[in-house]
């Protein structure tokens, strides 16, 4: 397991920290999620800084209404409140507004080659895209992908975590795809768009997601970026080794701990002994992560 607890005392942001999180609407909240709750809310609050919540429902096939409200309702059962965000809200929906992100592609064209594509997984064969429609011209339709042709470096940044890190966008993954072929906007895009019009400055997330910090970064330097947020990408619950928790794990489901009859602060201190933040199991209000922290 990696080492969970991180030291914020490294972190120069001091009061100015906002760090977002950002469920996905496609199933209901698990363990999983509260372990990233606990250290999104408990860093941010432990440097005096504040917290968006961000739904994004980017990918409009599979996230459903009734998983938008019930992670909503979860997350206010847990007690962990998010903070006003710009506009006056505290929540975002990335669908509430696509000209973000049709702004973004406007400008990248301006300084990088964005191009239609019609290759299918299949046809990719894996996760680095290796550039086939690049060349070929073809025209932009909403049954085609969109791409953005990613120069070659390196990426380096530092993690509150796990240290200096190191990593290669155009090697590991090739052109990053933009718009898929259904219309949807992209994780890997909506997410750097959002970090940076939003002015998040501390990123929070899984270690199942280290693989895109580069990519991601390289993105919002490609869109105007100049001043990168730092980054904390910690240690996952795990059913056997290698295998992370899922939206369809009955046993670990918020609803389902609900339903057996725990308190939020039970919930909270069993995602917390899970990945080693506590020695033991034991009751932890959401008003209190902080001190994990500290």
């Amino acid at each position: 397991m990696l080492r969970a607890r991180a030291d914020v005392t490294t972190c120069k942001l001091g009061s100015r920290v906002l760090t977002r999180f950002a469920p996905s609407p496609t199933g209901y909240l698990h363990l999983g999620h509260v372990v990233n709750a606990i250290y999104v809310w408990g860093v941010a609050r432990a440097l005096g800084g504040r917290v968006l919540l961000r739904i994004e429902d980017h990918d409009r096939i599979r996230c459903r209404p009734e998983y938008d409200e019930a992670l909503l309702e979860d997350l206010d059962w847990l007690g962990f409140v998010p903070d006003v965000a710009p506009g006056g809200r505290k929540s975002l929906r990335q669908s509430d507004d696509s000209e973000p992100y049709e702004r973004a592609v406007d400008d990248l064209r301006r300084t990088a080659t964005v191009y239609a594509c019609d290759c299918s997984r299949k046809d990719i064969g894996g996760e680095h895209y290796f550039g086939r429609c690049r060349t070929r011209g073809l025209d932009e339709r909403p049954d085609r992908g969109l791409r953005v042709a990613i120069p070659p470096g390196i990426e380096r940044f530092d993690d509150l975590l796990l240290g200096s890190q190191e990593q290669t966008p155009a090697s590991q993954c090739g052109d990053l795809l933009l718009r898929d072929r259904d219309g949807n906007w992209t994780y890997q895009f909506a997410v750097a768009v959002d970090d940076y019009g939003q002015a998040v400055n501390l990123v929070i997330r899984g270690a199942d997601l280290l693989s895109s910090t580069g990519r991601q970064i390289r993105l919002a330097r490609m869109l105007g970026r100049v001043e990168m947020p730092l980054f904390l990408h910690h240690p996952l619950i795990e059913k056997k080794p290698g295998e992370k928790l899922s939206k369809s794990d009955r046993d670990t489901g918020v609803r389902d701990l609900r339903r057996l009859g725990l308190a939020p602060a039970e919930v909270i201190g069993r995602a917390a002994a899970a990945v080693g933040l506590v020695e033991t199991m034991r009751p932890i209000e959401a008003a209190s992560v902080a001190e994990l922290f500290r």
